[in-house]
Formats: C-alpha cells, sequence, structure tokens
C-alpha cells in the first residue's frame, strides 16, 4: 500500500463559505466562484497525476460542520450534495472496541481507462484519461462499517451504506465505458492502531453487474425475464451450430468482478472526530451481462469519514 506523495495533493482544497440568511447572499453563497483543486499543487504534485493528463474539474470545498448549516436551497444546484467534506487538523484518533467508521464519503477526482496502444508495430497497456459524462451522482456517500484492531492493525469492514453508483466515462476517441463504481463488501486492513496523517489501509471489494435481471436489451432479452434469443434472427440461431455465433448476446448473465482500493489518511480532527484522506481505486467495467470483456477503470480522488 504505497501512495505517492503527490497522492496527498489530491485532497488540496479550496477555501469554504458561510451560509447567509438573506435571498442576496444565498444566490451570492450558490453562484461562489469554486477555485481549482490543483491550484496550489506544485510541478511535482501534478507529475504524480499525469497519467490522467489535464487536471480535473474545479470543486468547491466545505467542512461538515459548515455543510450542515446550509439550507436545502442554499446546497441546491452547487454539486456541494456530490462532494465529500473537508478535514481541517493533523490530530490522532484511536479506536476503541465497538468503534465504527460512519459518514464515510468517496469522491473520484479523475478517471482512466486501461487501453492496448499500438506503436511502431507493437502493442502495450496503458491507462488513458478519461472524461466523466455521469452528472453529478457519482459520489458514494453514508457508508458505515465496523472498526477492530487486529495485531495492532486497524481493519475495517464496508456493512452498509449508498455503496455503489453508476458511472460513465468517455476516452479521447468517443467511445465510452459503463461501470459500475463501488466498495461493497470492503475490508480495508490498516498499518497502525490509530488514524493519523500518513495511517494507510486497502482491500479487495466486490464489484457487482452493472444492469440487473430485469434489463432487457434492445432485442428484448433479458437475465431473468424477456425473449430467450433476438426474434427478428431466426436464422442465425437455428441449424447445427444453433445460436454459437450469439450464445453470450442471449445468454445474459450477472457477473460479479473484484476491484481492490488504497486509502491514505491526510488530515485528521480528533475533536470533530473526522478522518480524510485519498484514494486510488481498481475496478473492472462492464461485461454488458457477459458479452464483452470488461475493461479495467483507475479511480483517483479523496475520502472522509467520522470515527464514532
Amino acid at each position: 500500500m504505497k501512495f505517492a506523495c503527490a497522492l496527498v495533493a489530491l485532497a488540496a482544497s479550496a477555501n469554504a463559505f458561510a451560509p447567509s440568511t438573506s435571498s442576496s447572499n444565498n444566490r451570492a453563497t450558490q453562484l461562489a466562484a469554486t477555485k481549482d483543486d490543483f491550484a496550489r499543487i506544485g510541478v511535482a504534485a501534478l507529475a504524480g497525476v499525469a497519467i490522467f493528463g489535464a487536471t480535473t474539474l474545479p470543486a468547491q470545498a466545505i467542512t461538515k460542520s459548515e455543510l450542515n448549516q446550509l439550507s436545502y436551497l442554499q446546497v441546491k444546484g452547487t454539486g456541494l450534495a456530490n462532494r465529500c467534506s473537508e478535514v481541517i487538523g493533523e490530530d490522532t484518533i484511536v479506536p476503541k472496541a465497538g468503534t465504527r467508521l460512519t459518514e464515510m464519503c468517496i469522491e473520484p477526482k479523475a478517471w482512466a481507462v486501461e487501453e492496448e496502444i499500438g506503436k511502431a508495430g507493437k502493442t502495450e497497456k496503458k491507462f488513458v484519461n478519461s472524461k466523466v459524462m455521469t452528472r453529478q451522482t457519482y459520489t458514494l456517500e453514508g457508508i458505515e462499517g465496523s472498526i477492530k484492531v487486529d495485531g495492532g492493525n486497524i481493519v475495517f469492514t464496508e456493512e452498509e451504506g449508498i455503496d455503489y453508483a453508476p458511472t460513465t466515462v468517455q476516452l479521447p476517441g468517443g467511445e465510452r465505458v459503463p461501470f459500475l463504481f463501488t466498495v461493497k463488501e470492503l475490508v480495508a486492513k490498516g498499518n497502525g492502531g490509530s488514524f493519523k496523517p500518513g495511517f494507510q489501509m486497502g482491500g479487495d471489494f466486490s464489484v457487482p453487474s452493472y444492469r440487473t435481471g430485469l434489463f432487457l436489451d434492445p432485442k428484448g432479452r433479458g437475465g431473468t425475464t424477456g425473449y430467450d434469443m433476438a426474434v427478428a434472427l431466426p436464422g442465425l440461431q437455428s441449424g447445427e451450430e444453433g445460436d454459437a455465433e450469439l450464445f453470450k448476446e442471449n445468454n445474459k448473465t450477472f457477473d460479479v468482478g473484484q476491484g481492490r482500493i488504497e486509502m491514505e489518511v491526510n488530515k485528521v480532527n480528533a475533536e470533530e472526530s473526522e478522518i480524510g484522506g485519498v484514494f486510488v481505486a481498481s475496478q473492472p467495467g462492464d461485461t454488458d451481462m457477459g458479452s464483452k470483456v470488461p475493461k479495467k477503470i483507475l479511480t483517483k480522488g479523496i475520502f472522509y469519514a467520522k470515527v464514532q
């Protein structure tokens, strides 16, 4: 679980804003100019995310206590509902028996898709910078789980919450790659017995199918319902070989893959029992219910959680 020093810079934050009561101030709050997350990152930090090419979109930053003071109308349309809260401080939190991580938020900042790149007659796999096409609903929120100390190291087990988000990214050539961004059934093992700047933890998680069994493709075929074959193409599904050519298209499957996430804490507020940091996750993309080979997706971003 090694992180490049530059990854810590992904958590660089913009100035937070406070809510106001008058309608004019509400409007000003909603339209407050955002600052680029990478505005204060040096050349060395940018090199750490060079795999993703250009920097990510600017994002507002705000602490949890400040966010709780905002009304619905002040949050509406600002994008704050898709942002993880900022943590201020570099304290240390030692979890006790029965401690849980709650209100965990995982916000992606950059995406890359593994592609085969041909050059000079040779083909090699590289991660290509991609652009998110999903509207601001791709952040995981409200994740909870138990914490235990095993051999002096913290172990976090994810149990519930909004732990998946259907997401689509677009490659430079225009190809769109859907995937289910998730941390379901995550078991993350740490490298110490306390949360403090520099603490790292990581583990594997399950990646359910992007589509469920009730989904019907354009030919009306599905996993648990719909036609068994493409009714408009009977000639291709008869004879000695049957539907061999269209077998995967006709026989839908609910594929469950496996991903991995590595997290590093860089901010701890003991008074508010908050931790924050950066993460790197890799997982397979959509298989179109078994008919396609999944692409590997690499995601980088920030996270927030409360230790209670």
